[in-house]
């Protein structure tokens, strides 16, 4: 019988470091859920627009490396001051308001969220990048007058669906994940609403 093979250490490592990496977020999402929230929404919120330059170079074929910085960082401040927390707080006030065993509680959540929830951050968001670019509240006008109600239909056309899995299946600890995972392609769509 054959001695059993050893194995190199940088090939014992290589699951090791994902599993790590996932304890070490779950310890953080227990200890600090809302500041844990936060630097993932802020982060993944920033990784979307610099996607979404990305993509918009490569539309136009530019062949510049020049990236708008204050873009990414418009929307790490967005995901980390707004996103995570707020984001956070409705799915634990949801979990409590429409328990699972209410009947009719996916529905009741979905319906909460689509017709509350969305609305209101949409705007929210509308107002808070408005702010972040330092435009006047004429432009911050126009710009809901002109991008609010189309974003707000693509809204329900793409996150109906995704919202009623996060809001009845994914378990609430994970729900802000789950939407900003999401969330890097819908950036990217509210990003070329801005230019």
């Amino acid at each position: 019988m054959a001695p059993a093979v050893s194995k190199l250490p940088a090939e014992a490592g290589l699951g090791t470091l994902p599993r790590r990496a996932l304890a070490q977020y779950l310890r953080l999402l227990r200890l600090y859920p809302v500041l844990t929230k936060a630097a993932t929404s802020g982060f993944l919120s920033a990784l979307g627009n610099f996607l979404a330059q990305m993509i918009e170079k490569k539309r136009k074929k530019e062949n510049s490396q020049d990236l708008d910085v204050s873009g990414p960082l418009r929307y790490a401040i967005y995901g980390f001051f707004f996103t995570g927390p707020l984001s956070h707080f409705f799915y634990v006030f949801m979990e409590h308001w429409i328990p699972p065993e209410v009947p009719l509680a996916g529905v009741k959540r979905l319906l909460l969220d689509r017709l509350l929830f969305a609305p209101a951050f949409l705007l929210l968001f509308f107002f808070i990048m408005n702010v972040l670019e330092r435009k006047d509240m004429a432009t911050f006008s126009m710009k809901v007058r002109r991008g609010f109600w189309p974003a707000l239909q693509m809204n329900w056309k793409v996150w109906t669906p995704i919202q009623f899995i996060n809001v009845n299946y994914v378990p609430v600890q994970f729900r802000v994940l789950f939407a900003n995972l999401v969330a890097l392609f819908w950036y990217a769509y509210l990003a070329s609403l801005g230019k």
